[in-house]
């Protein structure tokens, strides 16, 4: 339910085979999973204090209990200036290249949470912690990534998931293109987190990684060169 992966970061998965996952890094819930995740959210929160909520993005398996959280607990939501609307309004599949298929009107309706007023918003450089916001977009207009310079831990979001989110069958590849606004823009983003070298990678779709034998950045080479 609950492993702590690093000091002061610990992996929640909410959803079996850790097919969705969130985060607290030092004291922040890192995104929310849909909106059925609140009640395993709402037990860790009653072991681990968090004083604020921080979405790497505003989509339905992001945002799903974040007005729940933010108001029982009574935390300041945080997220990227492009991603207010979305998460102030609750319309969360409003940037889907496909808003219109059954998948995503599924997601609006069942995984979505109500939208919820942004504390502060947070650019390329802030410190959340001791992580740093590091601007990834392209799977949304305002992806952020999370990045701890000393250990090497790298919380990435959706920028690339470590599953095939329909077999779940472990391995990285890019995020649906169905799900993702800019795929070429994405692959940027992969780039530059690349080039951080990270030596942990946790991801809102499947397991986390330990990069000893750099598998991210051969696969980052790939994508940059198949696309």
């Amino acid at each position: 339910m609950l492993h702590q992966i690093a000091t002061e970061v610990f992996h929640i998965p909410l959803m079996p085979r850790n097919s969705i996952n969130c985060y607290i890094i030092e004291g922040v819930l890192v995104d929310s999973g849909i909106r059925s995740s609140y009640s395993t959210i709402k037990k860790v929160l009653q072991e681990i204090n968090v004083y604020q909520h921080v979405l790497t993005h505003a989509h339905a398996d992001h945002q799903g209990c974040s007005d729940q959280i933010c108001a029982e607990f009574e935390i300041p939501l945080l997220c990227h200036p492009n991603e207010v609307f979305r998460t102030e309004t609750g319309m969360v599949t409003m940037d889907y290249p496909t808003q219109h298929h059954w998948i995503a009107k599924l997601q609006q309706r069942y995984w979505a949470g109500q939208g919820h007023k942004v504390g502060r918003t947070i650019v390329e450089n802030d410190k959340i912690g001791d992580f740093r916001v590091i601007e990834t977009p392209g799977h949304s207009a305002g992806h952020i990534s999370l990045f701890r310079e000393r250990d090497g831990v790298l919380i990435m979001g959706d920028t690339a998931v470590n599953m095939n989110l329909v077999t779940t069958a472990v391995g990285l590849r890019l995020p649906p293109n169905m799900f993702t606004t800019d795929q070429q823009l994405n692959i940027k983003s992969l780039q530059k987190l690349a080039q951080l070298t990270p030596a942990m990678i946790c991801f809102g779709h499947g397991p986390v990684l330990r990069n000893k034998d750099r598998k991210f950045e051969q696969f980052v080479a790939q994508c940059s060169y198949h696309h």
